[in-house]
């Protein structure tokens, strides 16, 4: 799978990116998501993801992440035309800094916030959701069960 990541805060640690990309990859194979795959993840402050949240979701206040998934859903079986083309699965815009405030209010890392974060937007880009409670159970479920397996615990 092809990331790329982009901090225009220029403040996550490389490690974090370097853990972040180990834990894309891991969680795409688990959901058998094509290895010729693209997705881009962006670091913006508060003031960037509260524009982009007014902008495209008409919520005029800073959220932690945001996705813009390419593809109706992944989930089911995605035919690709062109041999050579990669499956674009879309861009995850994460506030570093709601990630910090989170990470306080959790009392955990902010490595595990952002990789929450990570995966959380990843599989919105992958069509799962949580606009009801047992769309949101199975998506949390999967999140935990992902970060638990990959070793990030709380």
């Amino acid at each position: 799978m092809h990331i790329d990541f982009h901090d225009q805060t220029k403040s996550v640690p490389s490690d974090y990116i370097d853990l972040l990309q180990r834990l894309l990859v891991y969680t795409a194979e688990k959901e058998a998501i094509a290895s010729e795959a693209e997705v881009s993840v962006t670091f913006v402050s508060n003031q960037e993801i509260k524009e982009i949240n007014r902008n495209y979701r008409q919520q005029d206040r800073p959220t932690d992440v945001i996705s813009f998934a390419m593809q109706e859903k992944v989930t089911d079986e995605v035919e690709i035309i062109g041999e050579d083309l990669p499956l674009m699965l879309g861009d995850i815009v994460i506030s570093v800094d709601k990630a910090e405030e989170q990470a306080d209010e959790y009392e955990h890392s902010l490595e595990r916030e952002l990789s929450f974060l990570t995966v959380h937007g990843f599989l919105h880009l992958l069509g799962y959701d949580h606009m009801n409670k047992e769309d949101e159970a199975e998506m949390f479920q999967k999140q935990e069960d992902i970060l638990g397996e990959f070793g990030i615990e709380r």
